[in-house]
């Protein structure tokens, strides 16, 4: 018997009823026949071709969609009442994901840990929109805290079953919890040391994908999560100054938003690439990743916000202020029109954080093409902009509290405001040093030599030289 049937067979009636029963129960679990095809490893078009009658599932999926859907003895008698003779053999069409998967990957070494209060601020729910496996509007019910040790040693052993699971919701929402806190804490501390635990979980859920492709089906729900990870893990490499591991990461992780259709992770990834390459001092590159951006998206929404942000800073790095100033305006028109599926899409840009973000955007740019123009009115318009970043940033987001003062700082001397500039930069001195993030550490840096170039001789400023090069040595920086 042949896995497809003509219309009018009585075999293929009867498949019809399967598939009918079979949608009932998806739909009464709130999947999306894309969700589910995550879910159970299979392509989203044959779940529609099992669901019309047209094509039969194996034994093997019929278990695998009964235990995803809660459906256990619903499906698999109407195997028999289909086909008495049993069901044929069938590969589902998934595009082999080995290539994506495979290569050596960055950090992974010791063990991982807790991210300090994860076990105490532990998520009930997933944010809506958060889970692969489940549909947009559905906030996913989140296991007990796990250890991260544990949490690797499950997922080590969903890799080494005989059949290895495409995946399994508890484990799944787990992962993407500790990825939450994880993200949580980096934001609100200097420190790095989450890293090893995501790079120690990142790589276990890379093997485990491997598994399931090798076993004939398709990872493409984990494929995502990794990229997620990835987006971290290359964060906080670059934070840490290694450049080359950042930039191995995000091409890691732009490879599997792809393959995953995670346009939200790509278009972070890319920006992350631009602030490398700005890091790195190449303007053209910068410009060059922040147009790619673009390209993600259509002429409007949050994708074209991000886009313009990054395009001010990039066109500002290689001096074309115009460019840079229309950017900005275009920036900051497009966050006020932002529609609600915008901001399911992307939260980080709803209410205060999106101006928070676009300002921070727009003060780096303008700061920028002050210091290569001298043109102090430039400056101070830059400074409006920081200003306004800065009172949007909640207290706990410390990095970002420290990187916002500095620019501000910055901008306060290319307006020739001395007295303004030392009054914001002296008390975070300390802090900005020993958070040894590069960014911050770039800013301080930017800011050290222009008000050496500026004012080398004043009394204030050569204290403040002795306090930033004190505090470097005390850190060892």
């Amino acid at each position: 018997m042949s896995g497809k049937h003509a219309a009018g067979d009585g075999v293929a009636a009867r498949w019809a009823e399967f598939g009918a029963q079979m949608r009932y129960c998806r739909r009464r679990a709130r999947l999306t026949q894309h969700q589910l095809g995550q879910l159970v490893g299979y392509h989203h078009s044959l779940i529609s071709k099992w669901e019309s009658g047209t094509r039969a599932p194996t034994a093997r999926a019929v278990a695998d969609l009964e235990r995803s859907l809660s459906a256990e003895g619903t499906l698999s008698p109407l195997i028999a009442s289909a086909d008495g003779r049993g069901h044929p053999p069938f590969t589902p069409p998934f595009t082999p994901l080995g290539a994506v998967l495979a290569g050596p990957l960055p950090g992974g070494e010791g063990r991982p840990a807790t991210p300090d209060g994860a076990a105490d601020d532990w998520p009930d729910r997933l944010a809506p929109g958060g889970c692969p496996l489940h549909t947009a509007d559905h906030a996913c019910a989140v296991p007990p805290f796990v250890d991260p040790t544990q949490l690797t040693d499950r997922i080590r052993a969903a890799r080494e079953a005989a059949e290895p699971p495409a995946a399994e919701p508890d484990l799944v929402h787990l992962v993407l919890a500790l990825l939450d806190r994880c993200e949580y804490r980096a934001l609100r501390s200097t420190s790095t040391t989450v890293l090893g635990t995501v790079e120690h979980v990142l790589r276990a859920l890379a093997a485990w994908g491997e598994a399931v492709n090798a076993a004939g089906r398709s990872p493409l729900a984990l494929v995502r999560i990794a990229a997620g990870y990835a987006q971290l893990a290359g964060r906080l490499r670059m934070q840490r100054g290694q450049g080359a591991l950042a930039m191995a990461w995000a091409s890691h992780g732009l490879r599997w938003a792809e393959a995953a259709g995670d346009t939200t992770t790509r278009v972070t990834l890319t920006t992350d690439l631009c602030t490398l390459a700005r890091l790195d001092g190449d303007g053209p590159s910068a410009l060059g990743y922040a147009q790619a951006v673009a390209g993600l998206g259509g002429r409007g929404g949050w994708i074209a916000t991000v886009a313009h942000m990054y395009q001010a800073r990039g066109y500002a790095a290689i001096g074309d202020g115009a460019e840079c100033r229309r950017r900005a305006a275009l920036g900051r028109s497009a966050l006020g029109r932002l529609s609600g599926r915008d901001l399911v899409e992307a939260p980080w840009l709803a209410d205060g954080q999106g101006r928070l973000r676009v300002e921070s955007a727009v003060a780096g740019g303008l700061r920028d093409l002050a210091v290569l123009t001298g043109d102090r009115a430039t400056a101070r318009s830059a400074g409006e902009a920081a200003l306004l970043a800065l009172e949007q940033v909640p207290v706990a987001m410390l990095p970002t509290r420290l990187l916002l003062t500095l620019r501000l700082a910055d901008c306060h001397v290319g307006a020739g405001e001395l007295d303004a500039a030392l009054e914001l930069a002296g008390p975070v001195v300390e802090q900005a040093v020993a958070a040894r993030r590069r960014t911050i550490s770039q800013e301080l840096a930017g800011l050290y030599d222009h008000l050496t170039g500026a004012w080398g001789g004043v009394r204030e400023v050569r204290d403040f030289r002795e306090r930033v090069r004190a505090a470097r040595e005390s850190a060892g920086a």
